[in-house]
């Protein structure tokens, strides 16, 4: 039995139902000839949904990233240091001087997962601080994304690849140049080595790597092209914080601030998230209340799926690729 034919029998109430109807409004966007938008908060590369999500960049599923900086570098991580990360499956146990240990082993765990820092973080970082020293002596800047698509196009670590390349996400959306928005990137792993080269003067241009408003108005062009009446943009949000709350604002800040009247409002939106409804909460807010925002319109198919990511996206990709 296909996956789909599976959930689509067992999958009829809840949450499950909710996932069935955000996948099948995934769909129809898309046929209808919409774009679509993800966007990726947590720890999702870590949790390795390149093996679905470079599936749906192959296939022309998604037309643009937002993501987190952490989010961005760790799909490299585990590209080329996955044999090294060390699985702790009862994390929940661990005692303060266990987690000293790990400290000391530099392994930073997120969740059950250890990231390797020598064997991952600072391998990337001799990599790239090349490409940002190239580009500063150069009087040239890149956004975040642009210099990993220089390393991971350059063929220079292709012999470190130790997961099948094909599950890379970012290596897949390298190959078609895909637009990706990084707000926030300096609070990542490697934006913090950034401002330490900055600070050693490695780089002597703080603005060698572009920042998040140049991001923003990176995005705002972006959307004032590919949104139109016969084509809208789609907003599948993983998560909540400043990967969904940063790209979503771009609508009603060219309403609000830039007085464009004819600039469509996202024409499908999704969230999967395990954080629920509360007081003040992003992440926990329903997709009504983005209405009073200017970021959804009354009519916009709106969908909130309160499961884990980790389980939910691929199951929801698996439909949207008909697999």
């Amino acid at each position: 039995m296909k996956i789909t034919e599976f959930l689509k029998h067992h999958y009829r109430h809840f949450n499950a139902a909710a996932l069935i109807d955000a996948a099948e409004g995934y769909k129809t966007h898309l046929d209808n000839n919409g774009k679509m938008m993800i966007t990726l908060a947590g720890a999702m590369s870590t949790a390795e949904l390149g093996i679905s999500l470079a599936e749906m960049i192959r296939q022309d599923k998604v037309h643009i990233i937002t993501c987190t900086g952490a989010n961005l570098e760790e799909d490299v991580f585990n590209l080329v240091a996955h044999n090294y990360y060390e699985r702790i499956p009862n994390y929940r146990e661990l005692s303060p001087e266990q987690e000293q240990d790990l400290l000391e082993r530099h392994l930073n765990r997120v969740t059950d997962t250890c990231i390797p820092e020598m064997e991952a973080m600072r391998r990337i970082e001799n990599v790239i601080l090349e490409e940002w020293m190239k580009a500063d002596q150069a009087g040239e800047r890149y956004f975040p994304h642009e210099f990993f698509y220089k390393i991971l196009l350059s063929g220079k670590m292709d012999d470190d690849f130790q997961i099948d390349p094909k599950d890379s996400w970012l290596l897949e959306a390298a190959k078609k140049n895909l637009p990706i928005i990084v707000p926030g990137w300096e609070d990542s792993t490697l934006g913090n080595m950034y401002a330490g080269h900055c600070i050693a003067e490695d780089v002597k241009n703080v603005h060698t790597v572009r920042s998040g408003i140049e991001y923003m108005i990176f995005l705002a062009d972006w959307y004032t092209r590919n949104a139109t009446d016969d084509s809208t943009v789609g907003f599948f949000q993983i998560g909540g914080g400043i990967a969904g709350d940063f790209p979503i604002c771009v609508v009603p800040m060219l309403h609000q601030d830039l007085q464009r009247d004819n600039v469509p409002l996202w024409g499908y939106f999704c969230q999967i998230s395990d954080s629920t409804t509360s007081y003040g909460s992003y992440s926990g807010a329903v997709p009504n209340e983005k209405i009073t925002w200017g970021k959804l319109g009354l009519d916009t198919p709106k969908y909130i799926i309160e499961s884990d990511a980790t389980i939910v996206a691929p199951l929801v990709f698996a439909i949207v690729l008909d697999q």
